[in-house]
């Protein structure tokens, strides 16, 4: 990708050049060696089951009870904590309420209290495993504001680092994750496991 937005960019000049008298010769024709690949094979189970399921994505989820394939990394009776599928960056976490509410006023106490609480877990438990060096907090509301399941309400956060947007999603719109989906939930879950322990611990003092 980028050499061949290098080539681009000399022939553009050498052409330039060439229009002002510069003198320089024209240059040879590029050798086409086939098609780039980007070898990514763990991606071939998301392409052999790749059809969406019907329904809420967040109600089904809510339902389950098979954590590790539903990626949920904790649970509360109102809340739960989960990994995003499609992540921006490793450890991109989604809390969702478990009723089928769209907006924060709609929620009880205990629901907005499990959010909070699973939030601040969420924010404990990469500050231990990723120590990112920063965190963009998001909720769209509605499928104008971009909600992908417009009427189940759920938080994204997204750990940040220095310089974790380099040239690939600048020159190549592509985003490398070095990571996958597996193993961030077993870290990210060991260290909510940790973070419990040290609560049990704390509390029978």
């Amino acid at each position: 990708m980028v050499r061949r937005v290098v080539r681009r960019v000399v022939r553009q000049v050498v052409r330039s050049m060439a229009r002002r008298g510069g003198g320089v010769a024209r240059p040879a024709p590029v050798v086409r060696r086939g098609v780039a690949r980007l070898w990514a094979p763990w991606r071939m189970t998301y392409v052999g089951g790749a059809g969406t399921p019907p329904g809420c994505l967040f109600c089904r989820t809510a339902r389950t009870r098979a954590d590790r394939p539903a990626l949920v990394l904790a649970r509360r009776p109102r809340a739960f904590l989960m990994l995003n599928r499609f992540p921006y960056n490793p450890g991109h976490l989604m809390v969702a309420v478990r009723r089928h509410a769209a907006r924060f006023d709609q929620l009880t106490a205990d629901e907005r209290t499990d959010v909070i609480d699973l939030t601040a877990l969420a924010e404990r438990a990469l500050a231990a495993e990723y120590r990112p060096h920063g965190i963009n907090y998001g909720a769209n509301v509605g499928r104008v504001a971009g909600a992908g399941f417009p009427g189940h309400l759920h938080l994204h956060l997204v750990p940040r680092w220095d310089g974790d947007t380099n040239f690939m999603p600048v020159v190549g719109e592509t985003k490398v994750l070095p990571e996958s989906l597996t193993r961030t939930w077993s870290r990210l879950r060991r260290a909510i496991q940790g973070l419990a322990r040290s609560t049990d611990r704390g509390a029978s003092r």
